[in-house]
């Protein structure tokens, strides 16, 4: 019953203009095409770290975990990295 009710969220979710854009910009590694493995690879933060630094490669980079394998705490740590990413960009893009 749950299935039902997240596939359309998911679907929906997949078809907006900023995950249109995030998947026009990167290169994914999802093999099957299926919605379900392309938030997967969203949320593991690895693609969203690699297209924050295509945007600014003058950054420094953290290592981001690879292999998430489904564990929310380091999924945590590389969406973390990203919002470390993005705020610096901004801070020197906007106030320089």
């Amino acid at each position: 019953m749950e299935n039902e009710a997240f596939t359309p969220l998911l679907e929906q979710f997949m078809l907006t203009p900023l995950v249109c854009w995030v998947k026009s910009v990167g290169h994914s590694t999802v093999a099957d095409g299926s919605p379900l493995s392309a938030y997967v690879e969203l949320v593991d933060g690895i693609y969203l770290n690699e297209i924050m630094l295509e945007i600014n490669p003058k950054t420094t980079v953290q290592r981001t975990n690879k292999k998430v394998n489904n564990d929310p705490t380091l999924r945590i740590q590389n969406l973390s990295i990203l919002i470390r990413q993005i705020k610096a960009y901004y801070q020197v893009t906007c106030f320089s």
